[in-house]
């Protein structure tokens, strides 16, 4: 059975397309069906893509920046933004924003005011933090426009401040701190510590650089999962190395207690 494509009208609101009413314009957007019309139906879904746009431009509402059928042929778990003066809604409950973040990072919308937005791995973290639940839809999260744009306008907005946010999110998405343990953590490192030497032995650069990095990504997620974040305890390392003094030996440093 061929899947059919619902071209609908939310009076003074919006023109949408979708393939189920109660999920996305129900549930989701929280229109009963005497709220809302459908304008066409079809089984062509470039037919009705295009449909979208020359009706949104007819009834003078937004129009979308990207055609339903590309959306739904790049990315099945692509989100469909609506951005109104104030705030950016996501179309999925608070609880799965981290996810979707993630899977849609490159996606770019712009603002009735004109604020260019685009979800990068540098802000994901900001994004979920400030998202809250919208109080016409359980399953829907927002940000506010303005916000978000200040945060951006931060100079030290970069990937290097936020990489180990970025770890942490990746964990956290995945499952491992609630499925995860210090002890596995510890074993992993191990494990890939053991890489980085064979590594070493053979003088292999790129499998260096891969051992160090997973090396730093278990430490994360190993401190985290002991309660700590892994910045206090590189910072607390460093506030006692840094008052140290002695010298190499060997080609390895000797405190001065140790000579």
């Amino acid at each position: 059975m061929s899947k059919v494509y619902y071209l609908y009208h939310i009076p003074g609101k919006k023109i949408g397309v979708t393939c189920n009413l109660n999920s996305r314009v129900t549930k989701q957007q929280g229109y009963k069906p005497t709220e809302y019309e459908i304008l066409e139906k079809s089984e062509d879904i470039d037919y009705i893509s295009d449909r979208e746009i020359e009706l949104q431009k007819e009834y003078g509402y937004k129009v979308d920046i990207t055609k339903y059928n590309t959306l739904t042929k790049k990315n099945k778990y692509i989100m469909k933004l609506n951005a109104t003066e104030q705030t950016t809604t996501f179309p999925v409950p608070l609880n799965k924003l981290k996810g979707r973040l993630v899977d849609n990072i490159g996606l770019s919308w712009k603002t009735p005011q004109g604020y260019e937005f685009k979800i990068t791995k540098d802000n994901v973290s900001w994004l979920f933090k400030n998202a809250r639940t919208s109080m016409f839809n359980d399953n829907r999260c927002y940000i506010y426009n303005k916000a978000f744009y200040e945060f951006l306008k931060k100079p030290e907005t970069t990937a290097s401040n936020n990489q180990f946010d970025l770890i942490r999110e990746w964990a956290t998405v995945r499952g491992l701190y609630d499925k995860g343990d210090v002890s596995t953590q510890y074993i992993k490192l191990q494990e890939e510590a053991g890489e980085l030497a064979k590594a070493i032995l053979k003088s292999d650069e790129p499998e260096i650089i891969d051992a160090i990095g997973d090396i730093v990504v278990v430490l994360t997620n190993l401190s985290h999962l002991a309660g700590y974040k892994i910045e206090d305890c590189i910072q607390a390392a460093y506030d006692v190395i840094s008052k140290r003094t002695g010298k190499m030996i060997n080609g390895t440093f000797v405190k001065s207690e140790s000579l």
